[in-house]
């Protein structure tokens, strides 16, 4: 993520969040905070390019599309924290959840975690499901964490993710979320 691209992630934060972060937030994470990594997952009209890399969808391309998705994570003694994920309401349900947190998930191990931790909402059930996909497990309860209801949050974690066990169930998930996506329909919502 650039900071060019936060009044795309605002906009999708809006509609995401009851609570969404400012711009000032963003402007701190990206330009002041060192522990931080933001990503943006970006339509490029359905064009495809090196789908080892995910990079039609995800990062690296050189092409700008619309911002579709985004997330991040603090780094911080071998914890990766993901602090934040989201994607447009149009494009809901097609994976792109998913390939954020598995961006997230890969970045972490890249640069040395050994775990990776983060609060969901206990009524989010269908985020934790994604999360328990990928190793989460609920490892404590954050009572009236979200301020906008007082909802609790609960903590999950993954741990080991350096491991060679787990580095292999992280590329069945990769090659089942390619898959995913390379079958899926590839244009805009509407």
């Amino acid at each position: 993520m650039r900071w060019a691209d936060v009044s795309a992630v605002m906009a999708i934060e809006r509609t995401a969040f009851t609570l969404p972060w400012s711009d000032y937030t963003y402007r701190h994470e990206l330009l002041e905070n060192r522990n931080s990594h933001y990503f943006v997952a970006r339509y490029c009209n359905g064009r495809r390019s090196s789908p080892g890399r995910l990079t039609w969808l995800f990062g690296r391309s050189t092409r700008r599309g619309p911002v579709v998705a985004y997330g991040g994570f603090w780094l911080v003694v071998g914890e990766a924290h993901i602090s934040t994920i989201a994607s447009d309401q149009q494009w809901r349900g097609r994976g792109l959840g998913e390939l954020m947190l598995l961006a997230m998930i890969e970045r972490s191990i890249e640069l040395g975690a050994e775990m990776v931790t983060l609060e969901v909402r206990v009524s989010n059930t269908v985020a934790q499901r994604l999360y328990r996909k990928y190793g989460f497990e609920q490892v404590g309860r954050r009572p009236r964490y979200y301020r906008d209801n007082d909802e609790d949050a609960d903590l999950m974690t993954v741990e080991g993710i350096q491991s060679a066990a787990y580095r292999a169930t992280l590329a069945s998930l990769r090659a089942a979320l390619e898959d995913r996506l390379r079958h899926s329909e590839a244009r805009p919502p509407g």
